[in-house]
């Protein structure tokens, strides 16, 4: 089972004990990565881009249910919209 991840208006709920906050993530991730080496040899990561990125399971830290986690709305989401606070869009 995979789980879409978080975005700016939604966040994760555990179903069994209600957690939002702790969460053990197991994914595989396709990247490309530029590799600084300085002169005696030690590499640093100076990008990244995720060429594609699956999450394969999320585990809830407080009561270890696997794979119970849905996709509820964060508070105030839907007041940071444009059209909610009587702004037009792009204005």
């Amino acid at each position: 089972m995979t789980i879409a991840a978080p975005t700016a208006e939604t966040r994760w709920r555990c179903t069994l004990c209600g957690n939002l906050t702790r969460f053990d993530v197991t994914r595989s991730a396709r990247v490309v990565e530029y590799l600084h080496f300085d002169l005696a040899g030690e590499s640093k990561v100076e990008e990244t881009e995720v060429l594609s990125e699956t999450l394969e399971s999320v585990r809830c830290r407080w009561c270890n249910a696997v794979d119970q986690v849905e996709l509820v709305a964060r508070p105030g989401a839907e007041e940071s919209t444009p059209e909610s606070a009587g702004e037009e869009p792009g204005a």
